[in-house]
């Protein structure tokens, strides 16, 4: 009998931020968008960076000499609550939003972390 294969959930995923620039990102991530910090396994934390935790999901931020990136597609969504109070809050601190393109059933926005990495927001539409 062959068993048969299953991917279970999405566990993490990576995000990188250059060299030594992790004061930065926790007052981005931590600070403005509320994210909470988990501990990285101690193993791990010599090669920078730092783990954030969002529901069951984490989110990693690594560390490397980062290539131009304003033109990638990559990105992270989350799913949120009030879009219209984080738009306000986003544009308040100086992020530059950009409306992405209309799907069904949610409405989103997108913006740039300050190290390029692109972020997509979207709410349910009730």
């Amino acid at each position: 009998m062959i068993k048969k294969l299953l991917i279970l959930k999405v566990q993490h995923a990576q995000i990188t931020i250059p060299n030594g620039a992790e004061d930065e990102a926790r007052e981005f991530y931590c600070r403005l968008l509320g994210l909470k910090e988990i501990p990285k396994p101690e193993i791990l934390r010599m090669r920078g960076g730092f783990w954030l935790e969002v529901g069951a999901f984490q989110v990693h931020i690594g560390t490397e000499e980062i290539a131009e990136r304003l033109n990638s597609k990559a990105h992270l969504a989350y799913e949120v609550e009030n879009l219209g109070a984080w738009r306000e809050k986003l544009t308040e601190n100086n992020i530059e939003i950009r409306d992405g393109i209309p799907i069904p059933f949610y409405e989103r926005f997108e913006f740039r972390d300050p190290f390029g990495n692109r972020i997509e927001f979207l709410e349910r539409k009730s």
